[in-house]
């Protein structure tokens, strides 16, 4: 016991370790200058996130921001030409570490219904702050992401953005969840759709659970990852009781 708890330790520190140099490569079409690039950039990273959390994307405006981090307004548009770019700036940047944490953790695992419900698990817990990176708060930008992320998408322009490939880190994340679906179950006709369903409705649970609590059977004791797990798993039902 005493072994393994060492063993667990070490994969700890390692992950962390490993965070610490970790770069999230956002489509450099998102941003006129990368904000990781300066410590403006970062302040304008951490205090959009906090600034956002607190009053909205809606009511969200540079001229705020400027305020927050006492900056001018104009400083921040020589990084991200409008707020809808910082929108996808965030929530890249939290798809691209979510998928970090799938690739690292899951990795190791060769049972493939094991590292199915883990990269579940992943994908639908609530989020933990990750010491590594100290201007990003992942609890809030997790937060961010269930309020908001629609309103990156939801726009006229969402096909030629598609096309620029500014969700590729969010496709490639559902890709890899897909794979391990077929991996499963390569008879299951539509695991795109599944994989798909698990990332959106993970925030759309937690949205309920927030908010619609009569709507959803999630609560302090039923997780959405206990809830997803069972959705997917039930739909590859004749191959996991096989």
């Amino acid at each position: 016991m005493i072994v393994i708890l060492l063993i667990l330790c070490q994969i700890v520190l390692l992950m962390k370790y490993i965070l610490q140099d970790l770069k999230v490569n956002i489509n450099n079409n998102i941003y006129l200058k990368d904000p990781e690039s300066s410590d403006l950039g970062k302040k304008i990273v951490e205090f959009s996130i906090l600034l956002i959390n607190d009053i909205g994307f809606d009511s969200f405006t540079f001229k705020k921001l400027g305020a927050k981090i006492g900056s001018n307004e104009s400083s921040i548009y020589r990084y991200f030409e409008n707020k809808h770019k910082l929108l996808l700036y965030l929530t890249s940047w939290y798809w691209g570490w979510l998928e970090y944490q799938l690739v690292f953790t899951t990795n190791s695992i060769s049972d493939a219904k094991e590292k199915l419900t883990k990269a579940i698990e992943i994908i639908t817990r609530a989020t933990k702050e990750d010491s590594a990176f100290s201007h990003i708060n992942e609890v809030l930008l997790n937060k961010i992401v269930i309020n908001e992320y629609s309103k990156s998408y939801l726009t006229k322009e969402v096909d030629n953005e598609n096309k620029e490939g500014y969700f590729s880190i969010y496709k490639r994340l559902i890709n890899r969840i897909k794979d391990m679906i077929i991996e499963v179950d390569n008879t299951y006709r539509y695991p795109t759709s599944l994989a798909s369903t698990v990332a959106e409705g993970a925030l759309h649970q937690h949205f309920l659970r927030d908010h619609f609590s009569s709507l959803t059977d999630c609560d302090d004791q039923i997780t959405p990852t206990t809830y997803f797990i069972d959705l997917v798993f039930n739909s590859l039902n004749h191959t996991t009781n096989g």
